[in-house]
């Protein structure tokens, strides 16, 4: 077998999942990856012994090495000629270097991505006028310096070549002029009708600006109607606020002064415009470091496992139609009066909800109850009604004006304007960003009501489905095009600054609304100055201005803390729900509500717990796979409301029994050549009156086959002991539980002749705390901006050449209807007796005297024997030229910092390399030493939780070192005698004894 069809291998978990074995109870936890793993399928064993080849004998070769590197040489000696990258072009130099900029040095930006209405804080790294990174503003409440996988992205969207370039009439390119002359009589109409038949739909927004043009818009023309929308929105939340309260109130959350956190279908960790503040705090409050033996209790109660319910220390799989139940048979046992009973759950959830309850009230005021976005808006009246009773109010819960308050009624009032385009009562519609004729619940039926309407306007950053049935369609500045402000959930203002003119000539949401208030175009730069001036009241202006466009936040801006009293009689009767099948839609981790679906970093961003990638699957458990008699990729028919869809099956471990979990946002039909016709659109099987929700589904086995491309079982590491975790108790019995002697040979056992000479000073190392990992993947998006990692799509991902740097690896313990899950992100390891070094034929890879393990592209001859010879599978190979080469944007987009890699050349972490050099360089230019902490890579920078530590070993003083002396210290394989610089700590969980 040669490498190459080796590498071609595919495989296909196949599990027959009626030979699944009894987990049986040992001292020593057992660790599985997949079904089929478990299962011990033999086409499982077959993929595992091909994936790197085992038989030296087929390498065998009359030719040797020495003579295979000349024929090599003659080779390249020969591409030397053809594949000249000079440009043949004249190029000529700048007389006058642009002010306030040094060529080759990065010029930072604080700016703000809004998400869901509300903002994000960022940092926006660029290089000669072009974003190429972003970074989280640390001043910013939300961020705090970190990112998630979105907002990494977000510069791959601004670039992205598919995005709307011009105005767009019947199909046909136009101009602004000829849009803006055709808008003007449309306007007469509607002034000398008060916009009787004027509606406007836009995304969610916290935008100050925006607002006050909305609030101008609808004074111009009372009869209009105004409706924001988002598929994903939090409307629930916001109801069940106001069901409790009498008014729809944001809800603030401090983990970190909570000892004990119910979620009640809740993805905290994941979701929400805070979830990286939660994120943070709830993490830290798990940290057993420096001498802390105490630790938080997360409960999770969920249909579908998520990163929190992985996180958890207990999670119950229930069904999303029996959270309600659930929730009230919590609040009764906490003495919350007025709660009436709910439907009989099973017998483990009546448990559950004792045993919760009890330890609430051992917490009492430091606890906290937070219900899901999906879930109806009573069970978050009850989590509000609960945290009340516990005395959590002023203490984990506060109150304030949510800054999306005027959002509440986002269904309703799409309902209405369904109801309104049927009955012919639109004749103006403008959609701003958005795109409701892909993602609105199928029973509204926009788009045949968007047929009757006469004139209709699309701003959007593409030509899409919405688009595509509207007369004018206008392109959308990008967030880092653009003039901006957005609050944080807390109220803080940002007042968001573009980084680069618009590439597109695209417009903001504020120049089009200007449109309708005004005759003459205003820029939106001009729009919000005006504004501001206006609103900061501030004696000099142009200090304010320049101070809030410095720092990224606006002081003083955040809303007033409010502590308001739950009003009674909220939860009436609760509704029995039906015990057949049940449908939960859910967002999709990596391409959202279909929004990010033309984005191919985020298309081929293995999913945080299924690993799937460019496509979505229907998620069953597996008992159901049993009864139904499927395996992954077989074809499955979903019949809801009369409504039918034929998706790929995926066994799913921890999937609640008798409910079907598919995510939103795939099988877009316009959007651009990479989004386009992947996955299953779900969005048909939608309704507006149970959105997130519903019971009532059939399914059955459809016949056929779909390939799916999940890297789960990519990269294994033969049954190795590689994840190590114990409880609470255990920790403190034995502190040292994941120390094992055997991790630390001596240095005379070595392959090596001669240990490699290594710096006496300075030695570059990391540390990976699994107590706060949460498997967000912001890490892996984060290492592929900054090191410009190609993606490779499908077809090549299923055999096994995806091409991320670092990767996060799941690992299962206990029963696969409801497995403990492990997160082990697993870069490069940089062993200081690297296995990859000796048996490259040409020194291409290298170990520095600072303890970096470092690849020569320009050496590297594509044999792959590193790669074949690295126990944790952390090299990447181009197999073909996966780099986009011609593309002009791309061009743009790349960290000039780092080479772009051609085909046949293997590549992997650097520790971000070229950050370390940045540093080194400054601090000798000013006969410094470089401080700890001043070298940041870029995944631990994007990490929200802070688990990725990076810097010099041999400083003892240093944090990296300091945490290679905890307890829970230990070397991943480190019995090998490979020495790695990347280390761990090991998972400590802290489960009820009563549980």
């Amino acid at each position: 077998m040669s490498v190459t069809d080796n590498m071609n291998n595919t495989f296909e978990p196949s599990t027959n999942f009626k030979e699944l074995p009894v987990i049986q109870k040992t001292e020593e936890k057992v660790y599985w990856r997949s079904m089929d793993q478990l299962a011990d399928a033999p086409e499982f064993r077959k993929y595992l012994e091909t994936e790197f080849p085992s038989k030296h004998d087929t390498w065998l070769d009359p030719m040797s090495r020495r003579d295979f590197l000349k024929t090599m040489g003659a080779s390249l000696g020969l591409m030397m000629f053809t594949a000249c990258r000079r440009p043949l072009e004249k190029i000529f130099p700048l007389n006058e270097a642009p002010e306030n900029q040094i060529p080759g040095k990065p010029v930072f930006y604080a700016s703000a991505l809004a998400f869901g209405g509300t903002a994000q804080g960022i940092i926006v790294e660029t290089h000669e006028g072009r974003p190429t990174k972003i970074e989280g503003n640390p001043a910013h409440p939300d961020s705090l310096g970190a990112t998630d996988v979105f907002m990494q992205a977000a510069v791959l969207d601004m670039y992205d070549p598919d995005r709307s370039q011009d105005v767009v009439h019947r199909g046909v390119d136009s101009s602004w002029e000829a849009f803006m002359a055709a808008l003007k009589p449309e306007l007469a109409v509607q002034r000398e009708t008060q916009g009787a038949s004027f509606r406007i739909v836009s995304e969610t927004t916290s935008s100050p600006s925006l607002l006050a043009q909305r609030a101008a818009f609808l004074k111009m023309y009372p009869k209009a109607q105004w409706i924001q929308y988002e598929p994903l929105g939090r409307f629930n939340a916001l109801q069940g606020a106001k069901l409790a309260f009498g008014e729809p109130l944001e809800t603030h959350l401090n983990f970190a002064k909570a000892d004990v956190i119910v979620s009640l279908d809740a993805n905290f960790l994941d979701e929400g415009p805070a979830k990286l503040r939660y994120a943070r705090e709830f993490t830290a409050a798990r940290q057993l470091t420096e001498g802390r033996t105490e630790m938080n209790r997360l409960y999770v109660v969920e249909p579908f496992p998520t990163i929190t319910g992985a996180t958890a220390d207990h999670r119950l799989p229930l069904r999303a139609a029996d959270v309600e139940p659930f929730a009230r048979e919590l609040a009764r046992s906490l003495n919350v009066s007025g709660v009436m009973a709910g439907p009989s759950l099973p017998a483990e959830a009546q448990r559950w909800a004792k045993v919760l309850a009890a330890d609430l009230q051992r917490s009492r005021g430091k606890s906290i109850v937070i219900a899901g976005d999906g879930q109806p808006a009573v069970v978050h009246a009850l989590a509000h009604a609960m945290n009340q009773a516990l005395g959590n109010v002023g203490n984990t819960v506060s109150y304030a004006v949510s800054p999306v308050a005027e959002s509440a009624h986002g269904w309703e009032e799409l309902r209405q304007l369904a109801k309104d385009m049927k009955e012919k009562r639109v004749d103006l519609l403008c959609f701003i960003g958005g795109n409701p004729v892909f993602d609105a619940p199928a029973d509204l039926d926009l788009a045949g009501g968007l047929a009757l309407v006469n004139f209709k306007v699309r701003l959007g950053l593409f030509d899409d489905e919405t688009s595509d049935l509207c007369l004018w369609h206008l392109p959308q500045a990008h967030a880092l095009e653009s003039w901006n402000d957005a609050r944080a959930v807390d109220g803080t203002v940002t007042i968001a600054q573009p980084m680069i003119e618009p590439l597109y000539a695209g417009k903001t949401p504020q120049e089009i609304v200007s449109l309708f208030l005004d005759d003459s175009p205003h820029s939106a730069h001009d729009l919000l100055k005006e504004f501001w001036k206006k609103e900061s009241r501030a004696v000099v202006f142009d200090t304010f201005w320049k101070t809030s466009l410095h720092d990224g936040v606006l002081p003083n801006t955040a809303f007033a803390k409010r502590q308001p009293s739950v009003r009674g009689g909220f939860s009436g009767m609760a509704a029995t729900p039906s015990q057949e099948m049940e449908i939960v839609f859910k967002a999709d981790p990596t391409i959202w509500d279909g929004r990010f679906a033309n984005n191919g970093w985020l298309q081929e961003l293995a999913k945080p717990l299924t690993k799937l990638t460019w496509d979505n699957a229907a998620h069953i458990s597996p008992a159901m796979a049993t009864r139904l008699h499927v395996e992954n990729g077989d074809l499955m028919s979903l019949d809801y409301k009369g409504r039918k869809l034929q998706m790929p099956v995926f066994v799913t471990p921890g999937q609640v029994d008798n409910s079907v979990t598919v995510t939103l946002g795939y099988g877009r039909e316009k959007t651009g050549h990479v989004g386009e016709n992947k996955g299953f659109n779900t969005y048909i099987l939608r309704t507006s009156d149970m959105p997130y929700f519903g019971t009532g589904l059939t399914v059955d086995k459809a016949g056929g086959h779909y390939k799916l491309a999940s890297t789960q079982t990519h990269h294994s590491m033969e049954g190795r002991d590689v994840a190590r975790a114990a409880t609470l108790t255990e920790y403190k019995t034995d502190p040292k539980f994941a120390y094992k002697k055997t991790d630390w040979p001596e240095e005379s056992e070595t392959l090596y002749d001669t240990a490699p000479k290594l710096d006496e000073n300075t030695g570059w190392g990391m540390t990976i705390d699994m107590n706060g990992c949460t498997g967000c993947n912001a890490c892996i998006i984060a290492c592929q901006s900054e090191n410009t990692i190609s993606v490779v799509g499908k077809d090549q991902v299923s055999k096994g050449r995806e091409m991320a740097w670092i990767r996060v690896d799941n690992y299962y313990e206990g029963s696969p209807d409801n497995p403990e899950i492990l997160h082990q992100p697993i870069p490069c390891m940089h062993c200081e007796n690297a296995p990859c070094e000796p048996v490259c034929p040409v020194g291409a890879t290298t170990h520095t005297g600072e303890g970096i393990n470092q690849m020569v592209y320009n050496r590297c001859v594509g044999t792959r024997y590193c790669s074949n010879n690295c126990p944790y599978k952390v090299r990447r190979f181009n197999f073909f030229q996966y780099a986009d080469e011609t593309t002009e944007q791309f061009k743009l987009m790349r960290n000039p910092d780092v080479t772009v890699r051609m085909r046949g050349v293997m590549e992997k972490c650097t520790y971000c390399i070229q950050r370390i050099q940045e540093v080194k360089i400054d601090a000798d230019k000013t006969n410094r030493t470089i401080k700890d902490g001043e070298i940041v890579t870029a995944c631990q920078s994007a990490c929200p939780t802070r688990v990725i530590t990076f810097g010099n070993i041999r400083d003892p003083k240093s944090r990296v070192a300091q945490l290679k002396t905890e307890p829970r210290h230990y070397a991943l394989l480190g019995d090998l005698g490979v020495r790695p610089r990347t280390t761990y700590l090991a998972k400590v969980r802290n489960p009820n004894p009563e549980l």
